[in-house]
Parts: C-alpha cells; structure tokens; sequence
C-alpha cells in the first residue's frame, strides 16, 4: 500500500505539472496572430496548410508540437482509469480535455482558434505515448500493487488431521465383542476353578493306582496252589 500511495502521489503531481505547462502554452494570447486564425473543423484541413504553405521545419514544429503535447496524457492518465478498455477510455479522455481546451482557445483567448486537427494530433499523441512506455508502466505498477504485503496477507489455515482409520472387524472378533457379560464371568470362574479339579482328578487317579496293586496282590495270593498232605507230613517231621 506504501509502495502505490507513493506512485500514484508522484503521478498525480506529473499530472498538475502537465496541467500548468498545458494551460500555458495553449491559453496564452497571441495578439500578432489574431488576424491570421480562423476555426478549422474539418479534419485534415489544417494538416494540409501545413504541408503547402509551411516550411518542413516550422510544419514539423507545428505538428510535432501537438504529438508531443498529448504524450503525457498515455503516461499519466492509465494510472486513474480502470483496467477494463483502458485504451479506449484513455483516448476518448485525452479527446474531451483536448475538445475543450481547443474551446477555450476559440472563445476566451486572443489569437487562438478552436482546430479540430490539433485535437486528432493530441489524441494521436497520447496513444503514441501509451503504446510506447505507458502501457508497459502501468503493467508493471499494477502487477505489483496487486502483490499483498507479508504482513497483509492472510494467515493460511492449517490442514484438518486426517481421520483415523479403524481396522475393519471380522466376524469372529464381532462375536466376541458381543458377547454378553454374564459368559465372561461365567469362563473366568470355570478356569479359575479347573486347577483343583485337575488337581482331584490326578488323586482319584492316584487312588485308582493304589487300588489297582492291592487287586493285583490278592489275585497273586489267590492264584497259588494249596500243598499236598505229604508235603504237609514233611515238613512237620523235618520241624521236629
């Protein structure tokens, strides 16, 4: 914003400055000449005077004279007319100042008459002056006016967190999640009550053992074989 203040203040000053040297130079009296002027408005009248009755130097100085005198209306005025048709509005601009000053000249100044041919040299000379070095600075001005300042610009929002993606769930693992609460309690009692179980079932097995060997005496004790009565005789004489 400095940056375009400070141009468009020294534009506008350009401006006023242009504005003085043109009212001098275009409304200033000219007594000597009073009785030589006359109104011109046909368009290409006063080109051709120039051309047969002036010298190339006084007709180059006449007709220069005018180019240059609209130069600074295409250096000047693109900085105050918006962009859209620019060089339009810029030239139908130079032509209404130029038409009225060239009014001016014919009804208030003595000496002066109103010339449409110096109107279209004026017009001439602002799109001369735009096409040469106006429309590139105005390109340039705008191109970074435009340009907002770092403390200007507005804070770029930060990015939202991405959603988090939750791992899609099985049928097994539903039914686990489903399950009611009762069952869970249900399952911890059972396995915190199957240790002593195990633990009876591995005494009755014990028990089961021992049974088995007193089983397997008494069939031994059962399966021998009773003595005759001669060993019986035997063995009581041999006592003796």
């Amino acid at each position: 914003m400095v940056v375009r203040g400070a141009v468009l203040t020294v534009v506008l000053l350009g401006l006023v400055v242009f504005s003085v040297l043109l009212a001098k130079v275009t409304l200033t009296r000219s007594p000597a000449s009073e009785d030589l002027v006359t109104s011109n408005l046909r368009p290409g009248r006063s080109l051709r005077q120039y051309a047969e009755d002036y010298t190339f130097l006084a007709a180059c100085k006449q007709a220069g004279g005018n180019l240059l005198l609209g130069v600074p209306f295409g250096l000047l005025l693109p900085f105050f007319v918006p962009r859209r048709l620019r060089m339009i509005r810029m030239t139908l601009l130079t032509a209404v100042v130029m038409a009225v000053v060239e009014l001016i000249q014919g009804a208030l100044v003595a000496g002066r008459a109103f010339d449409i041919d110096d109107v279209i040299l004026n017009t001439a000379g602002a799109l001369l002056g735009y096409f040469v070095l106006g429309r590139r600075i105005t390109h340039r001005y705008y191109m970074y006016a435009d340009v907002p300042a770092p403390s200007e610009r507005p804070a770029e929002p930060e990015p939202a967190p991405e959603p988090k993606r939750t791992p899609r769930l099985t049928a097994g693992a539903k039914a686990a999640r489903t399950k009611p609460p009762g069952a869970k309690a249900v399952g911890a009692k059972a396995a915190r009550t199957k240790p002593g179980g195990a633990k009876g079932t591995r005494t009755k097995s014990a028990g089961k053992k021992g049974t088995g060997t007193k089983t397997a005496a008494t069939k031994g004790a059962s399966t021998k074989k009773p003595r005759s009565l001669l060993d019986r005789v035997r063995t009581r004489v041999r006592s003796r």
